[in-house]
C-alpha cells in the first residue's frame, strides 16, 4: 500500500490541544528533533497547533503562525501527514479524528472517554482509510502497557488484568493507609498538590478507571468493550474503619480496574470487567504502589505474571507515550506500511456484575444478644455464601461483626446484604467490600 505525503524529505505533524500534554508534546517535537529524524528516517516538523483560545498562557513558547483556532481546517490540510490528539472528551475530538482519518493522515489520541464510548467507529474509519490509530497515551500514561497486550502478547492468551489505573484515587487511599488520613482530608491533599482536579468527580467515582477498563479488557481479550459494560464504583465511600479493618486482614484497600476471562453459564468463555475499591493482600505486587503511581498486573496461560509500574498521569510522562506512538505510526507512513488495528474477532459477550465471583468483607452492626452469630451465619448460607472468618467487636450497642466470605457471586452477595438489613437484630450493615489476590 503506498502512502502520499506532502513532503518527500518532511512529515508534518498538527497537535490538536496545548494543555497539560499538548504543551509537552509540542516541546519534546522541538527538543527531540535530530533524535526523532534518526529514529523515523524523515525529519517531523510541528505544521500547526489548535487551541481554543490563541492568547491563553501555555508552558511552551510557539513561532508565530502555528497557533490556530480552526481545528478543523489543520487536520485537512494536504501538508499535515500525522495528527495527535490530546483535546479530551468526545466532541471535537471524535469530528477531528474522523476527518484526519479521512483526509489520509495516521492518528495518536490520549482520549480514553472516546476510545471507550466510540472506538470502534474510529477504528473502522482507520481501517477503512489505511491509515494508523494508535493510543498508547490513554491507560496509564508513560507506562507501556497497550502495545505489549496488542503486540508483545499477541501470540499468548491473556486470562486477567488487574491495575491501579488511576493516580487520584490511590493517592488519597495510600493517605488514609499510611497517615491515617480521611477521605476528604487526603482529598484535599491531592487537590493541592494537583493530584486531582477541581471537580474530582471523575476519578474519585471511578469513571477515569472504567473507560481505562474497557480499553484493557478490549485489547487483552479481543473483544468489543465500552465504559457501559464496567461495573463502576468510586472510593467516596471508603471509612478510616474499612482502612483499619483491611491493616487488620494484613490488607491493604486499593481502587482495582478487574478485567477477566470467566465461563458463562452455557460454558462458554466470556469477560468480566469491573472497577470498584478492594482489599488486597500487602503481599501482592500491587500493594506496595504508593502515591499517585500506577501499576497493572497481566497474568497469560505461557507468559505468566507480568507486572507494568510507573507514572500514570501527567504532562511529560503522558507525552512520552503520545511520542512513542508518534515514531511508530511515522515509520509506518515512511514505508508504507499500517500497524496493527482492532482485534475484536472473539466478540465474547460480556458478563453482568450479579455474575462476577470473588470474596467479600462484610461488616454489621448487631445487637449483642445470645444466637446473633448464628442467625447472621444463617442468613449467609441460606444464599449459598460460605464464611471463611467472622469476628465480633465491642459490645451492648457497639458490637459489630466483621465476616469475610468465601469465593461467591455478586448476586449471591447483594441477596445476603438485603436480607440483613431487614432483621430485626441488624442495626445496619455498614460495609461491603470485595477482597482480591487471595487463594482459597
Amino acid at each position: 500500500m503506498g502512502v502520499s505525503t506532502g513532503s518527500t524529505t518532511v512529515l508534518k505533524v498538527a497537535v490538536l490541544g496545548c494543555g497539560v500534554v499538548g504543551s509537552q508534546v509540542v516541546r519534546l517535537l522541538d527538543e527531540q528533533a535530530g533524535d526523532l529524524a534518526a529514529r523515523v528516517g524523515r525529519r517531523v516538523e510541528l505544521a500547526g497547533v489548535a487551541v481554543r483560545r490563541i492568547d491563553a498562557a501555555r508552558d511552551v513558547d510557539l513561532p508565530d503562525g502555528l497557533l490556530t483556532t480552526d481545528a478543523a481546517a489543520l487536520v485537512a490540510r494536504d501538508d499535515v501527514d500525522l495528527v495527535v490528539e490530546v483535546i479530551g472528551g468526545i466532541e471535537p475530538a471524535r469530528t477531528l479524528i474522523l476527518s484526519a482519518l479521512e483526509h489520509g493522515k495516521s492518528v495518536v489520541t490520549a482520549n480514553k472517554a472516546l476510545l471507550a464510548e466510540d472506538g470502534p467507529t474510529l477504528f473502522e474509519a482507520a481501517e477503512k482509510s489505511g491509515r494508523d490509530l494508535y493510543y498508547e497515551a490513554s491507560v496509564a500514561g508513560a507506562i507501556p502497557i497497550l502495545r505489549p497486550l496488542r503486540e508483545s502478547l499477541a501470540g499468548d492468551r491473556v486470562t486477567r488484568v488487574l491495575g491501579i489505573v488511576n493516580g487520584t484515587t490511590n493517592f488519597i487511599l495510600d493517605k488514609m493507609d499510611t497517615q491515617g488520613s480521611g477521605f476528604t482530608e487526603a482529598l484535599e491533599e491531592a487537590q493541592d498538590l494537583g493530584y486531582a482536579e477541581a471537580d474530582p468527580t471523575a476519578d474519585v467515582e471511578g469513571f477515569d478507571a472504567a473507560a481505562k477498563a474497557a480499553i484493557l479488557a478490549s485489547l487483552a481479550f479481543h473483544t468489543r468493550v465500552t465504559a457501559a459494560d464496567v461495573h463502576r464504583e468510586g472510593i467516596s465511600e471508603v471509612s478510616a474503619a474499612d482502612i483499619a479493618s483491611a491493616r487488620e486482614m494484613g490488607c491493604v484497600v486499593k481502587l482495582l480496574a478487574i478485567c477477566e476471562l470467566r465461563t458463562d453459564e452455557t460454558g462458554e468463555e466470556a469477560v468480566a470487567v469491573r472497577v470498584h475499591p478492594a482489599m488486597i493482600p500487602r503481599t501482592h505486587p500491587l500493594a506496595s504502589v504508593r502515591e499517585a503511581y500506577n501499576a497493572v498486573f497481566v497474568e497469560s496461560d505461557a507468559a505468566g505474571q507480568l507486572m507494568f509500574y510507573g507514572p500514570g498521569a501527567g504532562g511529560a510522562p503522558t507525552a512520552s507515550a503520545v511520542m512513542g506512538d508518534l515514531v511508530t505510526v511515522a515509520r509506518n507512513h515512511v514505508s508504507g506500511t499500517r500497524g496493527v488495528g482492532e482485534s475484536a474477532y472473539t466478540d465474547r459477550a460480556v458478563l453482568p456484575m450479579g455474575e462476577t465471583r470473588t470474596r467479600y468483607h462484610v461488616a454489621i452492626d448487631v445487637d449483642d444478644r445470645a444466637g446473633v452469630l448464628a442467625t447472621v451465619a444463617f442468613a449467609f448460607a441460606e444464599h449459598g455464601v460460605s464464611i471463611q472468618t467472622v469476628r465480633q467487636e465491642g459490645r451492648d450497642d457497639d458490637a459489630q461483626l466483621v465476616v469475610v466470605s468465601h469465593t461467591a457471586t455478586d448476586a449471591q452477595l447483594a441477596a445476603t446484604v438485603e436480607h440483613l438489613r431487614g432483621m430485626d437484630i441488624v442495626r445496619d450493615v455498614t460495609s461491603v467490600m470485595r477482597v482480591e489476590g487471595v487463594d482459597e
